[in-house]
């Protein structure tokens, strides 16, 4: 059997840069994903107020809402339990006016 765990609440987050520059409103923990492929699933936490550098997806994003909310670009408000699927191709941007934690996986 191959597994590993990732001890949450003891392992610090990381500077968030994967939309180009550091954001330090917000920052995240890699738990699968690597920047050379672009696929895998990480935590992201944001900071009240934080927003998002807008992007495009090249693949599926999808998250899960852990805590806060999360407010998408074309005004919808994402809330703590809601499953979220972005398809190939969308462009957006996010912000939170909370705070919000987020369980994110990208895949192609």
């Amino acid at each position: 059997m191959s597994r590993s765990v990732t001890p949450i609440a003891k392992t610090p987050f990381q500077q968030y840069d994967l939309e180009g520059p550091v954001q330090p409103e917000m920052s995240w923990l890699p738990i699968s994903f690597r920047k050379e492929t672009g696929v895998g699933s990480y935590l992201m936490r944001m900071q009240p107020g934080a927003e998002t550098i807008a992007h495009d997806h090249p693949g599926y994003e999808e998250f899960v809402v852990l805590e806060g909310e999360l407010i998408d670009s074309d005004g919808t408000v994402f809330k703590a339990g809601d499953f979220v699927s972005f398809a190939p191709g969308t462009h957006h941007s996010s912000r939170t006016e909370t705070g919000c934690v987020l369980a994110v996986f990208e895949w192609r």
